[in-house]
């Protein structure tokens, strides 16, 4: 596998795909800090986590920014979405129960990992998932989609997953949104609404996207057969188990669980004093 990251000698695997519509997506982010800690000190192997959220809008923290942020959210709200922000980059997110999300989680404690290795090793794991499937994506920014980066996936122009990564404390974070079921322009359009409302045709010094739904698809709408949650989970489980000599499923330390409760307070403020300016 050519310097892969992909192949490790043990992979942790820490399933939340299952944890339901009372698990929110701030204890997602506080969570994969507190995995880039405990990773980066070499207290743990490196680490994928699953996670699905249900009915959450994630903005990045220029949409934070955005004149007429009130208007935006009020939006959102109305179309039964929670919405929160990260910790860190990128712009808005769809998150549902038709949508998983992965982060792969390695050190950089000895060797530092090289930004676009990192993103490429999660476009390895990604063909490797959907082999059977016979589908042939790639991997370049598609405009007019949200959250629009490098590393967009895309099958014929229509985008179904997008790729960032977080680095801190010696670790380093991978993380996508699969985009497995469900309408990828419906996803889209209401991102394109909240931009519409949050803008009011104002000026910025930051180019926020002009949304474009049709350039949006679900892997299901793009091979033409239903392709859910569990069956990308199943996928993942088979390339981790062919990559890896040991894989154990687990969940947080006691040590991490500690540092987990840190991170939440961090994310939590944070959400706070945005919302709070509203």
């Amino acid at each position: 596998m050519n310097e892969s990251l992909l192949r490790q000698r043990t992979w942790r695997l820490i399933d939340q795909s299952f944890l339901g519509p009372a698990f929110d997506a701030r204890q997602s982010f506080a969570t994969d800090d507190t995995l880039c800690a405990s990773v980066g000190k070499g207290e743990s192997p490196s680490t994928a986590r699953t996670w699905v959220h249900h009915d959450t809008i994630v903005l990045g923290i220029q949409d934070a920014r955005l004149p007429h942020l009130r208007d935006g959210i009020a939006f959102l709200e109305s179309e039964g979405y929670r919405v929160i922000v990260r910790n860190s980059g990128g712009l808005a997110v769809v998150l549902d129960e038709g949508v998983l999300n992965i982060s792969l989680i390695f050190a950089e404690k000895d060797h530092k990992i090289d930004i676009d290795l990192g993103y490429d090793t999660m476009v390895e794991l990604v063909r490797m998932m959907l082999e059977p499937y016979g589908l042939v994506f790639e991997a370049r920014e598609i405009e007019g989609s949200y959250c629009p980066g490098s590393y967009d996936l895309s099958i014929g122009g229509r985008k179904f997953a997008g790729i960032s990564q977080r680095r801190m404390r010696g670790g380093v974070a991978v993380q996508i949104y699969l985009c497995a079921s469900g309408s990828g322009s419906e996803r889209a359009a209401v991102i394109g609404e909240f931009y519409k409302r949050a803008l009011n045709d104002e000026s910025t010094k930051f180019s926020y996207p002009v949304i474009r739904p049709e350039v949006m698809a679900s892997l299901s709408e793009l091979a033409g057969v239903e392709i859910t949650v569990m069956d990308m989970l199943q996928r993942l489980l088979v390339v981790l188990g062919e990559v890896s000599d040991e894989f154990v499923s687990e969940g947080l330390s006691v040590e991490e669980s500690g540092m987990m409760t840190v991170n939440l307070e961090r994310i939590w403020e944070r959400n706070e004093k945005v919302f709070a300016g509203l």
